[in-house]
């Protein structure tokens, strides 16, 4: 992982705490959340506080995360709203983190600036010990306080001066009044510079899970389905009625058509569908070449290309497929037949515009991982997994081909790849299914028990 981290492909933008002042705060917020401290004096943190020098010190990379449930943070700066959430265990953290820090910056920032804030995303449920539990996951409310209590101290003075304002002999109830300075002094004046976070939650329709091999779960579609990257038999009888996993490719195919959720990427409106569809080709090159053992050492774009050229016959079928693509995109060529249940199918598409376009992206970087760039975009854990599994050669190319191309723009091709503008105007494909059938059995078939 050492060319990852070198290039900033690996635990890049975390945030540095190096100063005494920092380290004390942060100690004192792992001590409130989970009775551990560090005796690093310089560490790097995530978005959540989690810190990967903290976790191989305490030999535990769930410290702040216990049963991946419910993950607890420390915030000691709002600029951890730009790192990265490491170890996520499910796809909204980050998203639900970042939001909470930029719509509560200004009353954070000042809270920061004297102490830590430790809070908690708490999930409808404390444990997801059986797979049943992951829909019982309904909502994500945030809890969050300084480690001195400022908030709670703040809500309570603020009643004292409510009581104090409202009840006709609180001038003279010394108690009263002895109460409200005390707090007063922690807290400062709650009636001119009020110190309070929004109460935030956040629904849990559509996500991935890291639990049981993973897991995507979508309730908030018209055709609700599950879809387990391991062996759906795995997961037992679940509340939800259609389960796949990623041998149900036809099945997959047809959810994501039914629900709107995927377009070609031929067809999608304002971007170079044929440079893209090139670049996959060229990563399916560079994993057959792996797999004959040829050194790709320094390999540029030019060289890979005359790999494919020279060992065409060897190719796998994907790479032929995008390459009728690209010849029908480009020559005006036929139309080439590929079919859900053909091995280059989920390459062929990305995320339609919808507010699940983030996970969708992130379940087609899965079933297409030889396109080692978007399963690196949308897929990090994944990535990682595939990585340590690769030859030397592989790891260089691919570490070098992200290093150079993709860090020194990262809105730019994320834009490229899975931006969306006003879409065409296509016509849509007959279903030779009737409607009155699909209401009865559902868009893919009978479910067989």
């Amino acid at each position: 992982m050492k060319r990852l981290i070198k290039r900033g492909l690996m635990f890049g933008n975390l945030i540095e705490v190096a100063s005494p002042v920092l380290v004390e705060r942060y100690n004192r917020a792992l001590k409130h959340l989970t009775g551990k401290t560090t005796a690093l004096t310089d560490f790097h943190i995530d978005i959540s506080g989690f810190s990967p020098e903290i976790g191989d010190e305490l030999n535990d990379p769930l410290y702040l995360n216990q049963g991946g449930c419910n993950r607890q943070f420390i915030l000691l700066t709002t600029d951890q709203m730009r790192a990265p959430l490491l170890n996520a265990k499910f796809s909204t953290s980050r998203d639900i983190l970042r939001h909470f820090i930029e719509e509560n910056e200004a009353p954070l920032f000042a809270l920061t600036a004297r102490d830590a804030v430790a809070g908690e995303l708490v999930n409808s449920v404390f444990s997801v010990s059986d797979p049943v539990r992951l829909f019982d996951i309904r909502m994500v409310t945030i809890e969050a306080d300084t480690t001195e209590g400022t908030l709670r101290d703040a809500e309570e003075l603020g009643g004292l001066v409510n009581r104090f304002k409202s009840e006709p002999d609180a001038w003279f109830d010394d108690v009263l009044i002895a109460d409200m300075i005390t707090l007063a002094k922690r807290t400062g004046d709650v009636t001119r510079n009020p110190v309070t976070l929004k109460h935030m939650e956040f629904d849990q329709k559509n996500f991935w899970t890291a639990h049981y091999g993973g897991v995507y779960l979508f309730r908030g579609v018209d055709h609700p389905a599950a879809i387990a990257a391991g062996h759906k038999a795995a997961l037992g009888e679940l509340p939800i009625k259609y389960l796949f996993d990623f041998h149900d490719r036809n099945r997959i195919a047809k959810f994501f058509e039914y629900n709107d959720l995927a377009e070609p990427i031929v067809k999608a409106r304002g971007i170079d569908a044929a440079a893209i569809l090139r670049q996959k080709m060229d990563f399916i090159v560079v994993d057959a070449a792996q797999e004959a053992g040829v050194d790709l050492t320094g390999a540029t774009r030019r060289d890979i290309r005359g790999l494919a050229r020279a060992h065409a016959d060897q190719l796998p079928q994907e790479y032929h497929a995008l390459r009728a693509l690209v010849h029908w995109a480009e020559e005006d060529g036929p139309w080439p037949k590929i079919t859900s249940e053909h091995p280059a199918y989920f390459y062929t598409l990305r995320a339609a515009d919808t507010d699940d376009k983030a996970l969708v992206n992130m379940l087609l970087a899965e079933l297409a991982p030889k396109d080692v760039r978007q399963l690196f975009i949308c897929h990090k854990e994944v990535f990682y997994r595939a990585y340590a599994g690769w030859s030397e050669t592989q790891k260089s190319y691919v570490a070098d081909f992200l290093g150079r191309e993709y860090m020194i723009d990262k809105a730019g091709t994320r834009e490229a790849l899975f931006g969306h503008e006003a879409p065409l105007e296509m016509p849509r494909v007959a279903r030779r299914v009737k409607d009155d059938l699909i209401a009865r059995v559902g868009p893919w078939g009978a479910v067989r028990r």
